[in-house]
């Protein structure tokens, strides 16, 4: 049984990884047979195996960190705005604040530059499966904490806000997977694997989309969502893919280019904060194309299609009235 006493305490964390671990595992398992089964292909050794190496890596700096990163919090904790009684409305606002922050620490990993290089990690395979819940942002400890802090200074003890983080990022897994077409009423509220199947593609109208861990609300108040269209087949990994997939360039693999960049000569001190912290993509000669800019320009393709299909039609139209008359 789950310790009840020890779920909202320093061990917390602890405790749901303890119980998730099995399920984790009976659930990846029972993927892979249904993948076998049916042909699927949705599981590769090598793509596994890159993605427990980098949970083990995340994991490892996670430990290293935690004792810094829990002083942060337990700091701005220590000089709390508000002090709360903890009945059923505190874990509530635990549970949707933190939900929220994550979305937020979400976007930033997607929309600056810096942190996209830290994300980018569990963005570069082509496969989906539950594993790939697993394929961690390597380096995202070392910031994590920095998001969460501001709840542990508005009052919300940081174990708890940590316990219910590992609650939610233990859902967050299980909608890595292609085997779960449509979940009903709640691919209203909750992050389904549709959804998600939506962050995790290339495609251009899909890209920094469906930012949520657990709650889709965010994404629909913040207009980051988009729906996961049956004509339009999502293709996952990141472009331009990278050639070496070996075990540094995995993890450096946006390092190394963003390094690239800095090295230019005759940058400016701005261009150079630009190239870290501005969205991926952008360069300093305006010859670099955004998220925004393929999405702007796809946006007006689809429209000139639009119209030349209605126009088109309109012809037809026009032609099959001449004839009859």
């Amino acid at each position: 049984m789950i310790d009840w006493n020890n779920l909202f305490t320093e061990n917390g964390q602890g405790v749901v990884y303890t119980w998730a671990a099995p399920i984790h595992l009976t659930v990846i398992l029972g993927e892979m047979i249904y993948s076998h089964f049916n042909k699927e292909k949705l599981y590769e050794t090598k793509d596994t195996i890159t993605n427990v190496y980098l949970a083990l890596l995340n994991y490892g700096l996670d430990i290293l960190m935690k004792a810094f990163a829990m002083g942060v919090m337990f700091f701005f904790y220590h000089y709390r705005l508000f002090t709360w009684e903890e009945n059923a409305w505190y874990w509530i606002a635990v549970f949707l604040l933190q939900d929220f922050v994550y979305y937020v620490l979400h976007l930033v990993d997607h929309k600056s530059r810096v942190f996209w290089a830290v994300h980018i990690t569990h963005h570069n395979s082509e496969l989906f499966n539950i594993s790939t819940g697993f394929r961690s942002s390597v380096f995202e400890p070392l910031y994590r904490y920095m998001f969460f802090s501001p709840l542990a200074f508005l009052g919300f003890n940081p174990w708890h806000i940590m316990v219910v983080y590992a609650i939610v990022q233990v859902y967050g897994t299980w909608v890595h997977t292609k085997t779960i077409k449509n979940m009903g009423i709640l691919e209203y509220i909750l992050v389904t694997p549709s959804h998600h199947r939506v962050h995790h593609a290339c495609n251009i109208r899909y890209l920094d989309k469906n930012m949520g861990m657990m709650l889709i609300v965010w994404d629909k108040l913040f207009g980051t969502f988009e729906k996961e269209d049956p004509n339009l087949p999502v293709k996952y990994g990141i472009y331009p893919k990278a050639k070496d997939r070996g075990p540094i360039n995995v993890v450096f693999y946006e390092w190394k280019k963003l390094a690239r960049d800095l090295a230019q000569p005759n940058l400016s001190m701005m261009d150079r904060f630009r190239y870290i912290f501005y969205s991926p993509g952008w360069r300093h000669d305006g010859t670099g194309k955004t998220v925004k800019d393929y999405q702007r320009a796809e946006l007006k393709r689809r429209e000139r299609k639009r119209k030349a299909a209605e126009m088109a039609a309109k012809n037809a139209e026009n032609e099959v009235v001449k004839k009859v008359s």
